[in-house]
């Protein structure tokens, strides 16, 4: 009965864990996505400014 109770305080141990690394992969991943989201929009608005200002030193 012991060793049945360790095995299974293990597992859900195990479980515990796997879903704490699964939350953080699940952070970084949108953490990375909003900040390449941004920078996308940044790059974007700079590239039409761009335009704008070559276009109307013609």
């Amino acid at each position: 009965m012991v060793k049945l109770v360790r095995k299974s305080q293990t597992a859900l141990e195990y479980l515990v864990l796997v879903a704490v690394a699964l939350l953080l992969v699940s952070i970084t991943l949108r953490i990375v996505i909003v900040s390449v989201r941004t920078v996308n929009t940044a790059i974007s608005n700079y590239t039409k400014e761009m335009q704008k200002r070559i276009i109307e030193d013609l």
